[in-house]
């Protein structure tokens, strides 16, 4: 962890500054593979999740909201920063296909050697907060470091519950994935039969209780959803007769009719076109069920007017391979894709204090924008290491920000069957500039949110225009790209 005594002096009189007027509490829910319409409020009909519901209707709901990548790791570094994965250097999920693998055949390409964790030298947003007198508290997923020297007590949490190299809730002999015993080196075992979705979120209530009187950062990090799929069996009873009762049991739920599918390498490939797993949605319901506790335990404590609250996800939903739980129909493709599906996420912000009043907002925000506006938020303008995004504390207050592009840059081929690329958003407008295809496609999101139409052929200008911008960025962040396969064998 690097000590920056300049930001700590800037910071101890930022907090003097701030003494007189109190705080505000932050609680960062992270989901994990959670799907754009993976809720009710977001227009699904057979997922239940009315304290996330509640949550919108109180605060600013995102229709256009982005995670910086479509694989996990990349974006949990990017909100711990505030910047792109390739200024993190970690662009793929770690440790990565390509640590176990130097491609398959079938790929044109091979990845150049990306970052395994986050650096020290980062400031992360915790420590930023923790020099200005919060308590940090992660309850979950971390997966930023394989060797414990880059684990959360090491990037600025006091408290760490759960969080370790690991990406998914370990299933072994000795463990049971979402039910104790977990195998988790930062988690205590629990009662057996205890589920982790409860326990991360009772950790987090304890830690609440215990630093109510200061303020407080808490970053519950769920394992949910996921894989492995597991639920409590009577809500997978339950959402088993819903299935039922709606007809969906009736119906075949996947799709190998897919042209990507016929062109992909061996492995089990297949898109859902519905949303009707009970186990996955079982899952979904006890997050929603444990954010209720949440949200009126923040109540009793008198807490609730003074706790910023952000809902998001780290990647789109899984739909298309390793069991493909769910639909992120009317969105393309899901996790790791540059498609929507595989980027675009919920996110709800609740921020008492800030917001007006409740509201719907199409303004386009990434993962990279959390840092800045949690920092302006607490009065705290100065801070150590450039970032990419901005505030986004002026959507919350006049639904505007200057309009600027979005990007992202996956070199790597992903396991759900995604090729590597790039990709930009400016105004309606997205360019996927396709690696393996060594095409760029172009599709506008007001008209066509399924990208299922390429107007490229059509806009010459415009794909000039995007690819010239995806370009530029690419040359000045130093992106790696990618280096020829001498094995490979031209079938794809």
């Amino acid at each position: 962890m690097r000590i920056n005594y300049f930001f700590v002096l800037l910071s101890l009189f930022f907090s003097s500054c701030l003494k007189k007027e109190k705080l505000p509490n932050f609680i960062f829910i992270l989901l994990d593979d959670y799907g754009y319409t993976d809720l009710g409020c977001y227009g699904s009909k057979f997922y239940e999740t009315p304290n996330i519901d509640r949550l919108a209707s109180e605060g600013i709901r995102f229709t256009d909201a982005y995670a910086a990548c479509p694989v996990s790791s990349p974006t949990r570094a990017a909100l711990m920063t505030g910047k792109y994965p390739v200024n993190t250097g970690v662009t793929d999920w770690i440790p990565g296909r390509q640590v176990v693998a130097s491609g398959l055949p079938e790929d044109r390409f091979l990845s150049q050697a990306f970052s395994l964790q986050l650096s020290l030298q980062e400031n992360t947003i915790a420590e930023a907060l923790k020099s200005i007198g919060y308590s940090t508290m992660i309850s979950g997923k971390w997966h930023l470091g394989q060797d414990s020297v880059f684990w959360p007590e090491n990037q600025g949490f006091d408290v760490n519950k759960g969080g370790y190299s690991n990406g998914s809730p370990n299933k072994s002999n000795r463990s049971n994935g979402y039910f104790s015993p977990y195998g988790n080196p930062r988690l205590k075992d629990g009662p057996d039969g205890e589920y982790l979705t409860d326990r991360q979120t009772d950790e987090a209530i304890r830690f609440i209780e215990d630093k109510k009187d200061k303020p407080f950062f808490v970053y519950l990090s769920y394992y949910a959803v996921h894989n492995p799929m597991q639920g409590k069996e009577e809500l997978i009873q339950h959402f088993t007769k819903k299935a039922d009762s709606m007809g969906l049991n009736d119906k075949e739920p996947f799709t190998k009719e897919k042209d990507w599918i016929k062109l992909a390498p061996k492995g089990n490939f297949k898109e859902r076109t519905m949303q009707s797993n009970a186990v996955y949605a079982a899952m979904i319901y006890s997050v929603d069920e444990n954010l209720g506790k949440l949200f009126a335990k923040l109540k009793q404590l008198k807490l609730d007017r003074n706790t910023i609250i952000f809902f998001t996800s780290d990647n789109g939903g899984l739909s298309t391979c390793e069991g493909s739980p769910t639909s992120n129909f009317p969105l393309r493709a899901g996790k790791g894709w540059l498609y929507e599906g595989g980027i675009r996420v919920p996110l709800i912000i609740k921020a008492p204090g800030f917001i007006d009043k409740p509201a719907v907002t199409d303004v386009p925000v990434s993962t990279i924008d959390f840092y800045q506006t949690i920092l302006e938020m607490t009065g705290t303008t100065y801070i150590s290491n450039k970032t990419d995004g901005v505030s986004i504390l002026p959507v919350l207050q006049s639904g505007k920000i200057e309009p600027r592009p979005l990007f992202w840059h996956y070199p790597h081929y992903s396991n759900q069957g995604g090729n590597p690329g790039s990709a930009v958003r400016f105004g309606n407008y997205k360019l996927i500039d396709d690696f393996e295809t060594g095409m760029q496609e172009l599709y506008d999101l007001n008209l066509d949110i399924s990208e299922s139409n390429d107007i490229s052929v059509a806009n010459p200008e415009k794909v000039r225009e995007l690819y010239g911008m995806l370009n530029e960025w690419r040359n000045k962040n130093g992106a790696k790209m990618m280096d020829p396969n001498p094995n490979w064998n031209g079938k794809r």
